[in-house]
């Protein structure tokens, strides 16, 4: 085992694990044994009460104390305190195969930066996970992973991996639970890093073990996380789908369908149409922010946007859309009075003057906020 600067650093988060760490360690050394550069073993012990460090070091690994509790917070200590060229990650209730260690590392040695486990192409032992998980969970997650971000993984969430140290520690993980997980590739694929799979196997957990997932709750932290780096699915969709709404009531107004003949008919719609204005104005920051964060090549509906609201050569194309939407709204308003002069506030027309009025005065706001926002972003990162 080559300590000052082995080929593999075998990481493995503990929290309780008296039960199983020594058979885990003892399968990092087999599986270290066919890697030729050398490896160590560190155990990220988060703050086990049970004697699961003591027996860690009585079986040759290195433990890092992590006093911040969390499956991340723990996987991060020891990423940081690993010497290893390469890195293998996995969890300490022998449900991994570490034995694997030399597949993962020859497809690092090909030049992929991160190396998957797919435990949906390998054997899964009977009860090794939930129905739940197993039908439903992982496969939900990890196909809205690919729907989200174009990821080419069928195991989105598979604890046992293996990556290039150097490529992972520039990604800037920040996630202490276990959406840390999550967070590593969704930030690789926005990275570009070379990504690959091999399959691999799941044991179940030794009987009297109490898995630290969660199901409910660590899930939607999966789901949240992925979501703030779609704003494309989590934001956009919803605008689209609320502006389309307001137009299909101002057009059953004007056609006077039956229920929308009313003045709340416009009032919904101007309301759906600021709600829609204003979550767009959150797409385009959020958006703004993880394009400037990321090297990420746009997609082409990305660059029609960025074209049609001038962001490809700065902001003032949208402070220009702020000016014609409040000199619109001027305008309106001054027909609005008009209507007010003669009396006739209660026509239909005026209705729908006093709806765009609104629409537009309330536009010009958030665009004009949006504009500087952007511009303010953009200024801070030395951007025009």
């Amino acid at each position: 085992m080559n300590e000052s600067f082995p080929e593999l650093s075998f990481v493995i988060p503990c929290l309780n694990e008296s039960q199983t760490i020594a058979a885990v360690i003892e399968e990092c050394h087999r599986g270290g044994q066919s890697i030729a550069g050398g490896y160590e073993v560190i155990v990220a012990d988060n703050g086990s009460s049970d004697g699961s460090r003591d027996i860690a070091l009585s079986h040759g690994a290195r433990v890092v104390e992590v006093p911040l509790r969390g499956y991340g917070a723990a996987l991060a200590a020891g990423i940081k305190a690993a010497k290893g060229q390469y890195v293998l990650m996995g969890d300490a209730d022998s449900t991994y195969e570490f034995s694997q260690a030399w597949e993962f590392v020859t497809k690092l040695r090909q030049g992929y930066d991160l190396v998957m486990g797919n435990r949906f192409h390998g054997t899964i032992a009977e009860g090794a996970m939930p129905l739940l998980h197993r039908y439903l969970g992982n496969p939900i997650l990890s196909m809205l992973g690919r729907a989200f971000f174009g990821i080419k993984i069928g195991d989105f969430h598979c604890g046992l991996r293996a990556f290039d140290r150097k490529a992972v520690e520039a990604l800037n993980l920040r996630c202490t639970g276990m959406e840390f997980a999550s967070e590593m590739v969704i930030k690789s694929s926005l990275m570009d890093l070379a990504m690959a799979e091999i399959p691999t196997n799941l044991r179940p957990n030794p009987p009297g073990r109490t898995p630290h997932l969660k199901t409910w709750r660590d899930g939607w932290r999966h789901l949240k996380f992925m979501l703030s780096f779609s704003p494309k699915y989590s934001l956009l969709s919803i605008s689209v789908f609320l502006g389309l709404l307001a137009v299909a009531l101002v057009l059953c107004f004007i056609l006077q369908l039956t229920p929308f003949t009313g003045a709340n008919t416009l009032v919904f719609a101007a309301s759906l149409s600021v709600a829609a204005v204003s979550i767009l104005s959150d797409y385009l920051l959020t958006r703004e922010m993880i394009y400037r964060s990321f090297s990420i090549r746009k997609s082409k509906p990305s660059l029609l946007v960025d074209r049609l609201l001038g962001l490809n050569r700065g902001t003032d194309r949208m402070f220009k859309l702020a000016g014609i939407c409040l000199v619109a709204a001027l305008v309106f308003f001054g027909i609005l009075l008009s209507f007010a002069i003669r009396g006739e506030l209660g026509l239909a027309a005026a209705a729908l003057t006093s709806l765009l009025a609104c629409t537009f005065s309330l536009s010009f706001v958030l665009i004009y906020l949006t504009a500087t926002k952007i511009t303010s972003y953009r200024s801070f990162h030395g951007q025009n």
